[in-house]
């Protein structure tokens, strides 16, 4: 068996992080379903120590740079918390398509729950340089743009590009690293 490549061997410093609904369903279109990840990121921020560098949130994934007292263990919170608010805000709003595609894509070995919101995993890469901070930081922030649904990066409600724009964005981000 090989070593996975998404290990956390560094889980106190700071890792680019990619979460990605089910089946990439586009879940994050309206601004209950968003706040329901910025509130547990919040949260965190509080709670776990969560230092968040940069984010953006898009239709049915999101980046981030962020580090915490253990990563790994941050992330699982996050994902467990998020998924059950996101599913209790589907069955409020009756929203039966995403619940039957997020119950037939359900992962088989997943027995314990009738739906599956996020893929597993939240493929954490460890920030090695300034470099690379920076790097990662313009990928998190030109993915809006990329897709075509701004013309500037701050202008992309979910996104720390606000704060590095001076905009107080949703967040409280950590801008030195």
């Amino acid at each position: 068996m090989g070593i996975s490549r998404y290990k956390i061997y560094e889980p106190t410093h700071p890792h680019f992080l990619t979460c990605t609904i089910l089946h990439w369903l586009p879940i994050f279109t309206n601004k209950d379903s968003v706040q329901i990840v910025i509130d547990s990121l919040k949260y965190l921020q509080k709670q776990d120590n969560m230092k968040i560098y940069a984010y953006v949130i898009l239709e049915n994934h999101l980046h981030l740079i962020a580090s915490s007292n253990d990563i790994g263990k941050t992330m699982q919170k996050f994902k467990s918390y998020t998924a059950y608010e996101l599913l209790k805000l589907l069955k409020e709003k009756n929203v039966k398509t995403l619940l039957e595609q997020f119950a037939f894509y359900k992962k088989a070995h997943k027995k314990h729950t009738e739906y599956q919101i996020w893929e597993e995993g939240f493929h954490p890469k460890l920030i090695q340089s300034e470099k690379m901070m920076i790097e990662k930081i313009n990928y998190i922030h030109q993915n809006p743009i990329k897709r075509g649904y701004v013309d500037r990066a701050e202008h992309w409600r979910y996104s720390s590009a606000r704060d590095y724009n001076g905009i107080d964005g949703l967040l409280e981000i950590e801008k030195l690293w």
